[in-house]
């Protein structure tokens, strides 16, 4: 049988990916992937399908995935079903919108499956390039937030740090799609430097969110040089980092990068399942070893069309991530962004799917229902409305089930402070002397 090999798609900065594991890489022969007859893989489950022929310590390479990423739609036809047509429009959107997949995410796609929630959170779609989808390409004003090159300065005690616009996974709703076209860029030390310089001198910051692209795309010790510069700020208490990597490349949680994230605590990663079918003993893994580093996991979702847009969805996928030790957080309405309104549902619907989960869970799986307003209007937490009426002492509720209920109100502290003092005031005042007429 003929070999194919893959072959690097993206050409990197040396900042980014050690080039030590690239004689290994070359030198691995690699098959033809498997054919369509094969069994679909098992939901949640990482199965190789399509790389049985790679070793075990090269598919646990993290550098060797990021390297042999599929960024190309013939390239992606050897290992999904498409007709020439479909390579055709894949190829068009492609010029636009790239395609970028590691070979442990594409494995989790059944082929078989139009409407895989991987498979439609990762491939592109010609509806991306459609002239009567609307949107915008900054939707949150982050450039209009933009205090240097980089940083975004919106809330008082926040900033966040962009310091890649690079990630193993392009995800076909990423609010900075925008960026796609700039083809794997890091800010220059230059450039860092007046982020920190920036921050330094703003002594209300006090918490830090490194996002990207996704960070972790840089090496260890890059990324250390960032978070040790951010820990050296007297004012900075919190750092954050924004990463896909646990859900994508989930190799790329190494012992190395834990034992560095834990030399800088408190350090918090926030990361971004989407489908219960991204949970993977792989990841699963990924996450507890940041746990035993000391770093806290919290997970931030995008509600999406035909993905994740159900009780029933969000259900299977909060209460899987309580089981592997994640924190659900937020659930974004999906941004106004070019190239992504058909992934888009409306505002209704997710505080539809937060209702339904209300009694049917614990609170501790539902995630914050939030709008990021345009223009920089920040983030908006939405609940359903279960406040049926008010009056001065009673609140009217209807409960999950529909069932309605009167609580009674206390009044207000001032009001019943006013209150005693009168009845103070009335209790103490001597009585007066009768007035006898002369």
């Amino acid at each position: 049988m003929n070999t194919l090999a893959l072959k690097p798609k993206q050409k990197l900065s040396a900042e980014c990916v050690d080039r030590s594991s690239r004689s290994q890489v070359d030198a691995q022969e690699e098959s033809e992937p498997p054919g369509q007859d094969d069994e679909p893989p098992q939901t949640g489950i990482a199965a190789r399908r399509y790389f049985s022929h790679i070793g075990q310590p090269l598919w646990d390479d993290w550098k060797w995935q990021f390297k042999n990423r599929i960024t190309t739609a013939r390239e992606l036809s050897r290992y999904l079903p498409l007709s020439e047509f479909e390579i055709q429009d894949l190829e068009k959107v492609t010029r636009r919108y790239p395609l970028s997949i590691t070979p442990y995410y594409l494995s989790l796609i059944d082929p078989y499956d139009a409407n895989d929630p991987v498979r439609r959170q990762a491939i592109p779609s010609t509806m991306e390039i459609d002239p009567s989808m609307q949107g915008l390409e900054d939707p949150l004003d982050e450039n209009g937030d933009s205090v240097v090159p980089g940083l975004v300065h919106r809330y008082e005690d926040r900033a966040l740090m962009v310091t890649t616009n690079i990630c193993p996974v392009l995800c076909r709703h990423c609010t900075r799609k925008r960026e796609w076209h700039q083809h794997g860029t890091v800010h220059t030390p230059v450039e860092f430097h007046a982020m920190i310089e920036y921050i330094r001198s703003h002594t209300r910051i006090r918490d830090v969110i490194v996002s990207g692209g996704d960070p972790l795309s840089l090496s260890t010790h890059r990324l250390e040089e960032i978070i040790a510069a951010l820990r050296s700020i007297p004012h900075v208490e919190i750092i954050r980092i924004g990463s896909r990597f646990p859900v994508v490349l989930p190799q790329r949680i190494d012992a190395e990068l834990c034992q560095m994230l834990s030399r800088y605590s408190p350090i918090w990663l926030n990361t971004h399942f989407n489908s219960v079918r991204e949970i993977t003993p792989e990841s699963a893994a990924a996450c507890d070893r940041l746990l035993k580093a000391g770093v806290p996991v919290n997970n931030q979702s995008v509600l999406l069309k035909g993905i994740n847009d159900s009780v029933s969805d969000q259900l299977a996928l909060c209460q899987g991530l309580l089981k592997i030790k994640v924190r659900p957080y937020y659930l974004f309405q999906c941004d106004e962004v070019q190239g992504v309104e058909h992934l888009r549902t409306p505002v209704e619907k997710g505080i539809e799917i937060i209702a339904g989960m209300r009694g049917r869970t614990s609170g501790l799986a539902i995630p914050s229902f939030v709008v990021d307003l345009p223009d920089g209007g920040g983030k908006v937490p939405l609940l359903p409305d279960y406040i049926v009426n008010h009056n001065e002492e009673h609140i009217f509720f209807r409960n999950y089930r529909g069932d309605f209920y009167s609580y009674r109100n206390p009044l207000p502290v001032s009001n019943v402070a006013e209150s005693k003092c009168l009845h103070n005031s009335l209790a103490d005042t001597p009585a007066q002397p009768e007035r006898i007429g002369v």
